[in-house]
């Protein structure tokens, strides 16, 4: 059967079934369908009636057919139900749900030997009669703890979760048996169904292009997304689908697509479609549109749904989303394992000293214990002094870290400085932490892993300057004559400053491309282009009022600055490649010429240039402007004309198509012939691109570098032009080596690795910041990462100032990540923009999202989210160093002080002869931690600081100190716990010593046991106060009120705590009164004035002692800050100057080149870098460029935009389209 589409092409449906057959609407089962959604899975169906085919025999055996290849790969019925289960197309990014959070949260939560000691002291605290502590004083705060946990923990996951159902909810048009289309949730989209997406829209699943608005099914799509490469990508349908652009008629079409199993492969995928009644059609990479790349400039697509969800090729590269831990919490691990061991040695010690006594025939018990039935074997002493001494480790600390933690995150979500606001891209975005257990890695990241489009870049090409016949039109240039664009079309005009060559120059910019004009409905012609820069040419060629008209299959049509419409016939073009670095069209002008137009690298057009004056007259002056335009950064694009004779051309082309038609070695053929014509040029000039860099990048990377980060790039784009961007970006510089690995074989990575790192191993420059930039791609790590080469090529990146990997895959980019952590030790990080920087994200200590862009998957899969890539300098050198510096005074600090107030107690024991008696009353042993010391610890968490952020954020050098974990270490920790140690000392004997003798009252009261606790009580939460006042850096009100209101506080709690007895039975009845005895003692306030004092004198004195005399380049910022003077005297600057530089770079000069080949490409490599050579356009891709501009006549009208919309669904029938 024939039948005739609505643009008159003949469609072939003779396999196509009956329209009977399929008129009836889906009665999938939808029960069977949420039956599934638990497990992630779903019955997959097509949008064509169940009951249409239980009677068509043709049907069934289709599905019998597709049920017996099941384990061969995958059959997809084409609008019929499916014969198995697939994913489904819902997605998840976040850490927990509800089946899965307290399993995982409790796993995460218990890693922590913190909470695995104070459960187990909790346990046993519930034996009777060995507790001298009570039953609830360590359980109850540890559920507090673990419930305010849990909560923090479920707010974070619930924003990811959110996220998640913003892309699950996003709506796309689906086919249904009727021909029509339907708007369905991305979630909802099943293996089968047919999709229509429209122009800018995003891919919800893995499709194969059935057709499009575009001629013969082609498309663009754009896959910065999936490979970071900025240039639009053509996919095209097949031959046997491509006229299926009527829903009604796809909606006919049966049969099944043979696809192979899931995999990670981005770009590979083998495949048939066999249409009923017809012969299978092979399905590659060219007719694929995967998930997350995105169409452009083509109105819409029809896509078949082969591979959905987590089963997309996409998130198969991703990574499961880790429970990572920061540093610090690692090291507070081990921490408390010494601790631990002390407490066991201490409780071991006290436990002997009763064993001692008891053998000695000093048996107190009788007297301290009431209860006949006393647990009094060595091990129940053990296990009492072990509980008396538990608190030794903090069990405050983690509600206190959490609190801290938390509100640290909301002041990074909070602050203006990292606000973006884009009126123009509908852009408004805060930073945002995702997770707040990891804000202190901020401060101590060694490793930058950035992405570079839509990360460093804004994929945006602008066309800014050209020369032409030795004059630069640049209408911002600063040193020289200055001229505008208006000023060259004044020259061509009035025919001064070679008007010829000006003539070739625009005629070049607006033929020699494979740009596509499309005029809207608003009368302005927009250019389509693969090409970001050939876009951007013919763009810039409309500043001189030259235009770009019409493309025909043989023709193009411009109009001139003068209103004059011209036709140029293409004859042939000679495509870019990446080899070849530049592109040739052949044509034959109005006045009947034969033209060859180029343009490529400076490398590949200037040695092609003829020999006589005329071709090289402006050779040095071109030279000299392609060197000005790249210490601007710019992309630069050398062009020439040669004028080739009627005789030469026919006898060139004669060879040309014989080339083109070769069975064996066609690409060596085609070069070689169009070698061949590509001489003898004429040197019209160049022309300058910029590829816009987000706001500040190069400033931001630059103090990255100042602070000691390692800054990597890490691209699927282009090597030339990742060079060009890590050069205009400034981590490769001018006067920095270029050192490129792009390997053969394993023999040839191994033999360049080892004698590269032979020279630097000379100097005993290895592991150092060294001024080399390192490129290398994505073929090259597949050898240099073998087992046996992992070693010396880490080796050989660590002693670079920057690596570039180019062309490299997601999970490339996080094997590089880890390679890195496992081989340094150091703290990662990863930013990106993309879903193919999740993987990396994932992988690093710490991952950034951009959030500002269109894909917001990277930020949805990242510990924090940020809208530009400047704002990670104020996030890291502001918030990273300010988080790091107060969590580790929140630690250390809760360390000192539980230790300080609990330590005593054995000191206590001596006296009490090791019989386990407390030196304090029970209630304010809880209320220790609770209250009188909680304060201070989230003040030197909130609001200590040592620089202001404007301060650190102009001078990097200062983020130094923290990146050296200098703060908290093993060795600080000791320090602090000596510290408490020696203040336990004195806050015990000095009161013990002044009451030795005995004080008695008027009442006739003496003091005892708790007079003296409550006195060494009072002391220690006076001195551990003042003590955090010692150590902060910055006072605010919240510190004053902090410090003064704890001891405050602890004195109003004594007053009321001695008057509420025996009006409270539970509250210790020898507490009553006490505050009259200790209030009313001379010895008391003497003890007040003088132990504290004694105590901190030398904490006092070393601390001035170090601020004065052993001065940090932050205690003189500090001090400057505090005097109001100019800070920047005190700066001792960035990173380290390289003095042996000269040495290393002339080391790193000799090339390992092992025959002239390697010389000239690397010749040609250099030269293209220094001149920020950059073409992008895809190779090898689906249509070559030739045959894809001849399948064009945009004199034609186009297919309609808007596909035939569905009737809405009446309210009675939700089933129909809805699950």
């Amino acid at each position: 059967m024939q039948n005739v589409s609505p643009q008159g092409h003949l469609l072939d449906l003779r396999g196509v079934v009956d329209s009977s057959e399929t008129s009836s609407t889906s009665t999938m089962s939808h029960v069977s369908r949420q039956s599934t959604r638990g497990s992630n899975y779903d019955y997959h169906r097509s949008n064509v009636g169940g009951e249409a085919d239980q009677g068509n025999p043709r049907n069934a055996d289709a599905r019998a057919q597709a049920e017996e290849s099941d384990g061969q790969g995958r059959r997809i019925l084409i609008n019929l139900p499916q014969g198995q289960k697939y994913k489904s197309n819902e997605i998840s990014t976040a850490k927990y749900n509800l089946f899965t959070f307290i399993p995982k949260f409790l796993f995460e939560q218990f890693r922590r030997y913190a909470n695995i000691f104070f459960l187990c002291i909790g346990l046993l605290q519930q034996i009777p009669g060995v507790s001298p502590t009570g039953k609830y004083v360590t359980i109850v705060p540890l559920f507090v703890i673990l419930t305010i946990t849990a909560v923090k923990e479920m707010v974070e996951d619930i924003k990811r979760h959110k996220a998640d159902s913003k892309v699950n909810h996003t709506k796309v048009k689906v086919l249904t048996s009727a021909g029509d289309w339907i708007h369905k949730k991305w979630m909802e989209v099943c293996v089968g169904d047919i999709l229509n997406i429209e122009n800018s829209s995003f891919f919800p699943a893995d499709l194969i292009l059935l057709a499009s608005s575009e001629p013969q099914g082609m498309c663009y799509i754009e896959t910065a997304n999936l490979d970071g490469e900025t240039n639009l990508k053509i996919r095209s349908g097949l031959v046997c689908t491509s006229e299926l652009t009527d829903p009604k008629n796809l909606a006919r079409l049966t049969g099944q697509v043979e696809a192979e199993q899931p995999n990670r492969s981005l770009y590979e995928f083998a495949g048939n479609i066999v249409l009923s009644g017809e012969q299978a059609v092979p399905v590659s990479a060219t007719q694929m549109l995967l998930r997350g790349a995105r169409l452009r400039n083509t109105n819409w697509v029809h896509g078949l749904v082969v591979y959905t969800g987590h089963e997309s090729k996409l998130l198969m590269n991703s990574t499961k989303a880790p429970l990572k831990r920061s540093t610090v919490d690692i090291v507070t691990n081990y921490q408390i394992i010494f601790l631990f061991v002390i407490l066991v040695c201490l409780s071991l010690i006290s436990a002997i000293g009763n064993l001692v006594k008891g053998n000695n025939g000093e048996d107190h018990e009788f007297y301290i214990k009431a209860d006949s039935n006393l647990n009094n074997g060595f091990g129940w002493q053990f296990i009492t002094f072990f509980i008396l001494y538990n608190n030794l480790i903090p069990i405050s600390l983690q509600v206190t870290l959490e609190i801290v933690k938390f509100i640290q995150a909301y002041y990074m979500n909070w602050d203006e400085a990292m606000h973006y606001i884009d009126p123009e891209m509908g852009v408004d975005s805060y930073a945002l932490a995702r997770t707040s257990n990891l804000n202190e890695e901020l401060g101590q990241i060694k490793y930058v892993f950035s992405d570079k489009t839509g990360t460093l870049t804004r994929n945006v090409m602008e066309y800014k300057k050209c020369s032409v016949a030795g004059v630069m039109y640049d209408p911002e240039r600063e040193f020289g004559k200055q001229l505008g664009h208006k000023d060259l079309v004044d020259n061509l005009k009035q025919g001064t400053n070679s008007p010829e060559m000006i003539s070739d120059f625009l005629t070049l910019l607006t033929v020699c491309h494979t740009v596509i004009p499309e005029q809207g409905e608003d009368g302005v012609t927009r250019y389509n282009a693969a090409s970001p820069d050939e876009k951007a040419l013919v763009e810039g060629a409309e500043k001189y009022d030259y235009r770009f008209v019409a493309r025909r299959p043989e023709s193009v049509t411009i109009k001139t600055c003068a209103g004059k419409m011209e036709t140029y016939q293409v004859l042939n073009v000679i495509e870019f490649t990446s080899t070849r670095k530049r592109m040739s069209i052949v044509v034959k002008t109005p006045s009947g010429e034969i033209k060859l137009y180029i343009k490529g690298a400076d490398s590949v057009i200037l040695e092609r240039l003829g020999q006589n004056r005329e071709q090289r007259e402006h050779y040095d002056t071109t030279l000299n402007h392609l060197e000005e335009f790249a210490k601007c950064g710019l992309r630069t694009l050398c062009l020439g004309v040669a004028t080739i004779p009627l005789a030469q051309y026919e006898e060139w082309n004669r060879r040309w198509v014989v080339a083109s038609t070769a069975i064996n070695d066609r690409e060596e053929q085609i070069d070689e012939v169009a070698t061949s014509l590509e001489t003898n040029l004429t040197l019209i000039g160049a022309t300058a691109i910029e590829d816009k860099l987000q706001d500040q990048v190069p400033e931001t990377i630059e103090k990255l570098l100042e602070a000691n980060i390692h800054v990597w790039m890490l691209t699927g784009d282009k090597q030339e032009t990742a060079i060009n961007i890590a050069k205009s970006c400034r981590l490769h510089r001018d006067n920095s080596d270029l050192f490129i690995i792009n390997s053969r074989s394993p023999e040839e990575a191994r033999e360049e690795i080892q004698e590269q790192l032979k020279e630097l191993k000379k100097d005993g420059l290895v592991g150092k910041s060294n001024d080399i930039t390192l490129v290398t791609d994505g073929k090259s790590l597949n050898y240099t990462l073998l087992p046996d080469m992992r070693k010396d090529f880490i080796d050989l990146c660590t002693s670079c100032r920057a690596v570039v990997c180019c062309r490299v895959s997601p999970i490339q980019k996080a094997d590089m990540v880890e390679l890195v952590k496992e081989h340094t030790g150091a703290i990662t990080l990863s930013i990106g923009d993309g879903a193919n920087d999740v993987a990396m994200i994932q992988k690093a200590a710490v991952g950034v999202g951009i959030s500002g862009n269109e894909g917001l998957q990277a930020a949805n899969s990242a510990d924090f989210a940020i809208a530009q890539f400047r704002f990670l300098s104020r996030l890291l050198f502001v918030h990273g160093a300010w988080n790091y510096s107060r969590i580790s005074k929140v630690i250390l600090y809760s360390f000192y002080k539980n230790i300080t107030l609990y330590i005593i107690e054995l000191w206590f024991a001596i006296y009490n002869y090791w019989s386990g008696q407390v030196i304090y009353e029970r209630w304010t042993i809880g209320m220790y931690n609770l209250f009188f010391t909680s304060a201070p610890p989230v003040a030197l968490g909130l609001f200590d600081r040592t620089c202001t952020a404007a301060t650190r954020e102009e001078y990097p050098s200062l983020y130094h100190s923290t990146q050296k974990s200098e703060f908290f270490n093993h060795r600080e920790f000791w320090k602090w716990i000596a510290n408490s140690i020696v203040h336990s000392v004195l806050l015990f004997w000095l009161p013990q010593m002044a009451m030795y003798f005995g004080v008695s009252w008027e009442s006739g009261q003496t003091d005892g046991y708790l007079v003296l606790g409550n006195t060494v009580y009072t002391l220690v939460v006076v001195t551990t106060c003042l003590k955090a006042g010692i150590e902060m850096d910055a006072w605010t009100w919240f510190s004053h009120g902090s410090i003064w209101g704890s001891i405050a506080l602890w004195f109003l709690f004594l007053v009321i705590y001695s008057h509420i007895w025996p009006s409270a039975k539970f509250v210790a009845s020898n507490m009553a009164g006490m505050s009259e005895i200790l209030l009313s003692s001379p010895v008391f306030w003497f003890c007040l004035l003088l132990v504290p004092t004694v105590t901190l004198l030398a904490d006092v004195a070393f601390r001035a002692i170090k601020t004065t005399v052993f001065t940090t380049e932050t205690d003189k910022i500090r001090i400057a800050e505090v005097m109001n003077k100019e800070v920047a005297v005190y700066v001792e600057g960035g990173r380290r100057p390289i003095s042996e530089t000269s040495r290393l770079l002339r080391n790193v000069r000799k090339r390992f080149r092992k025959n002239k080949q390697r010389q000239e490409e690397q010749a040609t490599m250099e030269m293209d870098v220094r001149h920020g050579y950059a073409f992008s356009q895809e190779e090898a891709g689906a249509v070559s460029q030739g045959e894809y501009i001849r399948r064009y006549d945009t004199t034609r009208p186009r297919i309609p935009q808007v596909p035939q919309m569905a009737p809405k669904v009446p309210p009675r029938k939700p089933k129909v389209h809805e699950v």
